[in-house]
């Protein structure tokens, strides 16, 4: 079972038992039901433990059960906790490890609880666009003070056990961890006889100090959380335990709790949970494989990249040097590093000793053979073929038998640069987004020849240094470029068509993007996009692509870099301003090429970008680049801005459905340049 019972020196003791995480899905609250009947009719027991197996009280519900029939099936959550309402014998929740969601729930409806240092707790429900629904927002502000209560409800942060030691939520507070079990059996030994038994419900709720909190509290919620209806349900939910006796709060809540499981938001961020974790599973690759041992890396080039990436390394501890033979591009680079890990301590981010101990790890150096024993070697030099051969020529010569050879090419074909060396097995993508010391993507590219020990040790390296990994196979620009190239054509149509840039651009962010298409390559350069279309149609003349791109880059136009791009800007500043000049560019363009103009509204705008992201999505999915729809949305939503809340391109498509996304891209085709549509 998933719930175990024994009896010692009359304490019935139930352990939780469901790992890793001890869920409450429908066999282990039927267990735990089911003992705590035992328990209370047998004559021999005068109080109940209940805690959990391994590092866990328990994390709430059983993601395995997520949106299945099990999730509400008798005893649910709330029925069992009407349970523990009832029982006549004292209840004490020893709560020996992480205690979240539901299982900080089930330890709130028990009549005592006992824990000990460095034990995590939160109510996470929130970032599943949701609220506790069994009583949390009811019952902790009971023993908490309200403003602690909205903190934690309404961002689902997480707390550990010391924060709160002192306060109410704890009838006892074992230091030693070890010490835990004996010290909870004794102080049930000493409640056993209480009576009546002390229930949360029934102590008065902690009144906010100012009597403005709730619109102060919501205020802040409309400047980081305003297309998400789910923190401020939760507000509401607190509020009711406030105006409302206990039953009507618990009603309140579960009818908020049912509103919040029908939306959209919800709907998308469930998606996103379920997404993240299904991507950690490698089609083809044993759970199991045997990892290559990653103990030093070597990364080439040390430009905004490069050293951008060597960061993510020093940050996990983790020895890294910096190949690049122009020595002021070396020392530049170094600078970058030291001056970045600075800032983060001036911000309060990093102690002194910290930033020390990260620049020690990262050397220069400038050769080749200097790097020869390095586990891991990632190239990150101009996007440029016959440069990356080069340099894996260079790197198959000197590099040690076993050394894992990754490019972070962001477009070129895997599996010709592998064949640049005489170890295709050993060579594989590893595609960092820019600031690659920030961007929490990491697209993993497979090759036709990687082996899987490969793929599992840089699976296994992402999470090391805390990235997100989406394997990709090889075609040009994997999952994420390649998406992104149909989205800027449509964003360049769109101006051909009598769009302006800052147009396309407040459309796309008022769908929730964090920056639009012309923003956004301003920002990236669009001297880049403009040397990926070159090669592109060099090896295909027939690809079609708006020359708007191209007539900016030639004023050299190439974005904040040159403080001009789509938009003007300032010296050292970063708003963009519209500019007459590029206004005037566009439509000259659009009269020389004999392109009508019309007036577009901003749903078409949205409809025409998000739209182009999933059609290239499911051709993706066709081909097999990418393993799973989900895996595309993960892309999206941690590399490219999609915003949380829509759930990712593919998941905007599901929810719209493709009968009607396939109406709409037929009326796109029959527009302008409505053949890109098509193949």
């Amino acid at each position: 079972m998933s719930a175990s019972l024994e009896i010692q020196n009359n304490l019935a003791i139930i352990k939780i038992n469901h790992p890793p995480v001890n869920g409450l899905g429908h066999a282990s609250r039927a267990a735990i039901s089911e003992h705590l009947a035992l328990a209370e009719s047998d004559p021999i027991v005068t109080a109940i433990l209940l805690t959990g197996t391994g590092k866990a009280f328990s994390g709430g519900a059983d993601i395995k059960e997520f949106g299945t029939d099990k999730t509400y099936a008798e005893p649910s959550l709330p029925t069992l906790l009407e349970q523990l309402d009832r029982i006549s014998k004292p209840v004490i929740a020893v709560i020996n490890g992480v205690c979240m969601g539901g299982g900080l729930e089930l330890a709130l409806a028990c009549h005592y609880r006992v824990t000990t240092s460095g034990i995590a707790f939160a109510l996470p429900e929130v970032k599943l666009g949701l609220l506790p629904g069994a009583g949390g927002t009811q019952r902790l502000p009971r023993l908490l003070s309200m403003e602690m209560c909205a903190t934690m409800i309404s961002s689902g942060q997480v707390t550990l056990s010391d924060q709160l030691a002192d306060s109410a939520l704890f009838n006892l507070f074992e230091i030693a961890p070890k010490e835990l079990m004996k010290s909870a059996s004794e102080f049930a030994q000493q409640v056993a006889s209480i009576r009546p038994l002390p229930r949360v419900r029934d102590l008065p709720v902690h009144q906010p100090k100012s009597e403005d909190f709730f619109v102060i509290a919501r205020a802040g919620l409309m400047k980081r959380s305003k297309n998400f209806p789910a923190p401020f349900a939760c507000l509401g939910a607190l509020e009711a335990s406030m105006t409302q006796d206990f039953d009507e709060g618990i009603k309140t809540e579960r009818k908020l709790f049912q509103q919040l499981l029908q939306s959209d938001e919800s709907k998308a961020l469930r998606h996103i949970f379920m997404a993240e974790r299904a991507a950690g599973k490698i089609v083809g690759v044993e759970a199991d494989t045997p990892l290559r041992q990653i103990l030093s890396v070597a990364v080439i080039g040390a430009g905004t990249m490069g050293a951008g990436i060597a960061m993510n390394f020093a940050s996990a501890g983790i020895p890294v040097q910096i190949l690049d033979l122009q020595a002021a591009s070396l020392e530049k680079g170094l600078q970058k590093i030291r001056d970045t890990y600075q800032s983060a301590v001036t911000k309060k981010k990093l102690t002194q000793e910290q930033c020390d101990q990260r620049c020690k790890l990262v050397q220069g150096v400038d050769s080749y053979t200097a790097i020869a024993n390095a586990d891991l070697v990632i190239e990150a030099v101009f996007e440029d073929i016959q440069v990356k051969q080069s340099v894996f020529v260079q790197l198959d010569q000197v590099m040690k038998a076993g050394a894992i050879l990754a490019s972070n090419t962001s477009t070129l074909d895997v599996n010709q640069i592998a064949n640049f060396t005489k170890r295709p097995q050993d060579v594989i993508g590893l595609h960092f987004f820019s600031p690659a010391n920030i961007m929490e993507l990491l697209e993993i590219v497979r090759g036709a020849q990687t082996a899987n020990d490969v793929l599992a040790t840089c699976f296994a390296l992402a999470k090391k240094i805390k990235k997100t990994a989406v394997v990709a196979g090889v075609c040009d620009g994997f999952i994420g470029n390649r998406m992104l190239e149909q989205y800027t054509k449509q964003a360049t149509f769109l101006l051909e068509e009598g769009c302006s840039p800052q147009q396309v651009d407040q459309a796309i962010e008022n769908f929730g993007f964090a920056m639009g298409p012309f923003r956004m390559s301003d920002l990236a350069g669009n001297d880049i996009s403009w040397a990926i279309r070159k090669r592109r149609l060099t090896a295909n003349p027939d690809a079609i692509y708006s020359k708007l791109g191209d007539l900016l880059c030639e004023q050299g136009r190439f974005g904040q870099k040159t403080q001009a791009g789509w938009y003007d800007y300032q010296p050292n500043g970063r708003s963009a301003y519209p500019s007459e000049l590029v206004v005037q560019m566009i439509r000259q363009h659009s009269h020389d090429m004999a392109i009508p103009q019309r007036d577009i509204s901003d749903a078409e705008i949205v409809q025409r970008l998000v739209l182009a992201l999933a059609n290239e999505g499911r051709k993706i999915l066709r081909e097999g680049i990418a393993a799973r729809s989900s895996d595309i949305d993960i892309v999206y939503l941690k590399g490219y801005g999609f915003p949380l809340h829509r759930g990712g391109p593919m998941f905007y498509a599901d929810h719209l459905g493709w009968d009607t996304v396939d109406e709409l891209i037929a009326q796109f085709a029959a527009g302008h340049q409505g053949q890109t549509w098509l193949v």
